[in-house]
């Protein structure tokens, strides 16, 4: 599969129940929202998906060494009794959601596989040689939230690692143009505004995707930590415009460079525009004091304000 800055993805597994992750929600108004009390990142932007077992839960897969191509994936949840998870409570109308990308960020598949009545757990993908990250989105029954496991794959054949895209805050896929707006801000919930367009026209009749507008996953880029990212409202709420903006808050856990991939249907087609983000931030040094004429009582005096910083204005909340 090549690198690009995003695709169609009609033809992939199970895309008719694609879907976003904790709390997703499009979002067209943003009057109605003020201070945007309950939306952001799990955790606070810690993120998930770095391990492959959490609470006792623990990923596992019939094989972590695949052929390249089409295929189907076989795996299991297995809970702290030792065997498979069987019951989950739905996220978003599904029990699992289903992350595939490639170690250098290429690939990306969001799909849905479907569970038997042991446990089992099957997906169809097509992968390309190389080193990848699978992500499940669960919340198995009897836990007190959802959690996000990944695993290491390896690809057997011929590697071709490609290199990361550019930051350019534009993505194009075919018609469509979407443009982001937006800082990402370590530590801090921040707004990011996606601007759906085909043909230089805004979009203003994007369809609900499973009970949102827009669903938005972020992945760092060095370890792929999997983060959980809030649309703000939702169609038929009153409020949300369908298009042409889809707004969301973000958290991101640290400093550093994330991939974004968002996934919106318009003409009954879902697509999805990814973008390369490198974290910014609002916190800026006082102006220096002037020089103080008087002497100083002892020569190991400190400066008043030395290293303080000016965070008056950071009035965004995380949402647990």
């Amino acid at each position: 599969m090549r690198n690009h800055t995003g695709h169609d993805q009609a033809n992939h597994a199970d895309h008719s129940n694609h879907q976003g992750h904790g709390g997703h929600h499009g979002h067209g108004d943003h009057s109605a929202h003020g201070g945007h009390g309950n939306h952001g990142a799990h955790g606070g932007g810690r993120p998930g998906g770095l391990s492959v077992s959490e609470d006792g839960y623990t990923l596992e897969f019939d094989s972590t060494i695949l052929t390249a191509g089409p295929q189907r994936l076989g795996f299991r949840v297995i809970g702290p009794d030792g065997r498979a998870v069987t019951e989950f409570l739905p996220e978003h109308e599904k029990e699992l959601h289903f992350i595939a990308v490639r170690r250098d960020t290429s690939g990306f598949q969001h799909v849905h596989p479907v569970r038997d009545g042991k446990g089992t757990w099957s997906v169809e993908l097509t992968l390309e040689p190389g080193d990848w990250r699978f992500f499940t989105d669960i919340h198995p029954a009897g836990h007190d939230g959802p959690m996000t496991l990944g695993v290491d794959v390896a690809v057997a054949g011929a590697y071709d690692p490609r290199p990361l895209p550019e930051a350019t805050g534009v993505a194009r896929i075919g018609e469509y143009t979407v443009a982001l707006d937006g800082e990402l801000l370590p530590g801090e919930a921040s707004e990011l505004t996606l601007t759906v367009s085909r043909n230089d026209r805004p979009v203003t009749d994007l369809q609900p995707y499973l009970a949102a507008y827009g669903h938005l996953v972020a992945l760092r880029v060095g370890d792929l930590g999997y983060l959980h990212v809030h649309p703000e409202g939702e169609p038929g709420d009153g409020v949300t415009a369908p298009g042409p903006e889809i707004a969301f808050m973000a958290v991101a856990p640290s400093a550093g460079t994330y991939r974004l991939y968002l996934d919106f249907q318009h003409d009954g087609v879902v697509r999805t525009a990814e973008f390369t983000v490198r974290t910014a931030t609002t916190a800026h040094p006082q102006d220096p004091a002037p020089e103080d004429p008087a002497p100083r009582a002892t020569p190991q005096a400190a400066p008043e304000h030395g290293g303080h910083h000016d965070h008056a204005h950071h009035g965004h909340h995380t949402h647990h």
